[in-house]
């Protein structure tokens, strides 16, 4: 367990670099301004009305939260006149997480975007920020019910379909009439888009393995957490037939136990740590499917600086920006374009510029 702490330490210490959140409270982390000036130019492009907005995000430390910083970052980079500050609580602190969006609602009026593990906490600071005129945009997590008339804009995934994919992605891996359990640790119980996964999965496991038991279950948000919590039910239930997770912990996790205890477990589960990347790579993961939660944020960014820039709305409603399904098939051109922040944008940029160029598309109406 040194080792494997170590390990960790290495990772979130290159990741932190990578994110350039500085793993602390915020982060002035992106902007193409001139000082001075209220135009500015950004790959030979003449600038726009320099704007101040933000994003803030639950934590630094774990994957789905990294992906996002990094998108809306370069969001902004690719966005002449844009002024992004970051903040995120190092580790899931809902009334610091809070307190950071307060603050971003009083520095960066132009429009904060935000994700949250805890939406309930937020519904007083989202409707006093709707009243003092802040454009809002959620990012994966609906807000809490009775801040409709605050944020009127979720970019988000259909998390029931994401939920069918990864249960499609394992049905190939379990015989017809197979009977036994299938593990799911649920990393954040409750949280509507983790609830909502589940709901999926088990939806096809019930139509196409109807032998199967379900067995749901707290596996802890942070990662030593989940780590121990997973090894734990392994060992409890070493014979069952499927171990996945709704969440980014879940593959770390047993990948890492697969690889300490030397044995194949089928495993299934979401989001792209490298961890999880190369479980699939050597085989330890049978599938993830990534929300694509780079191209969320970026998308985000992107539809705030446009309305702030030109004095228009945001879009209303809930935009699908789409999820993937990362196995054997795709693993190397997935970790090839995950290998940087700059890979990562030469991949997104035209993925949002054709969703950016026509939102119907994407959209529905709020609640549909």
């Amino acid at each position: 367990m040194t080792m494997l702490r170590m390990g960790r330490s290495a990772v979130a210490l290159a990741l932190c670099a990578l994110v350039a959140a500085g793993c602390g409270s915020a982060n002035k982390s992106a902007t193409n301004a001139s000082s001075g000036d209220s135009s500015s130019s950004s790959g030979g492009q003449s600038g726009g009305k320099t704007v101040h907005l933000a994003f803030v995000y639950p934590t630094t430390e774990t994957n789905f939260a990294q992906e996002m910083a990094l998108g809306a970052k370069a969001a902004a980079s690719a966005t002449p006149g844009v002024d992004l500050n970051e903040s995120a609580p190092a580790n899931v602190d809902g009334p610091k997480q809070v307190q950071l969006f307060q603050a971003a609602t009083r520095t960066s009026k132009d429009g904060v975007a935000m994700m949250t593990l805890t939406p309930d906490l937020f519904l007083r600071p989202l409707l006093t920020a709707g009243q003092q005129g802040v454009p809002l945009v959620a990012v994966d997590v609906p807000p809490a019910k009775g801040a409709e008339n605050a944020v009127k804009l979720l970019i988000g995934n259909s998390n029931v379909e994401i939920g069918q994919k990864l249960a499609q992605a394992l049905l190939p891996k379990i015989p017809s009439g197979a009977k036994g359990e299938v593990l799911i640790g649920t990393d954040t119980p409750g949280l509507p888009v983790l609830e909502q996964r589940n709901q999926g999965f088990k939806q096809v496991m019930a139509k196409e393995r109807p032998n199967l038991k379900m067995v749901v279950f707290d596996a802890k948000q942070s990662p030593t957490d989940n780590y121990n919590t997973w090894s734990a039910t392994v060992k409890a239930h070493p014979n069952a037939v499927a171990y996945v997770g709704p969440g980014s912990q879940a593959a770390v996790s047993l990948t890492r136990i697969e690889k300490r205890t030397g044995k194949k477990l089928l495993v299934g589960a979401c989001d792209l740590d490298p961890v999880a990347l190369q479980g699939v790579k050597d085989g330890y993961v049978q599938a993830l499917i990534s929300p694509e939660h780079f191209l969320k944020t970026y998308l985000a960014i992107s539809l705030m600086a446009k309305a702030a820039q030109s004095g228009g709305k945001l879009p209303e409603g809930v935009w699908n920006s789409g999820a993937l399904t990362v196995d054997s098939k795709n693993i190397d051109d997935i970790i090839t374009r995950q290998k940087s922040a700059a890979a990562r944008t030469a991949f997104f940029k035209p993925v949002a510029d054709k969703q950016l160029a026509d939102p119907s598309q994407y959209l529905t109406p709020a609640g549909s």
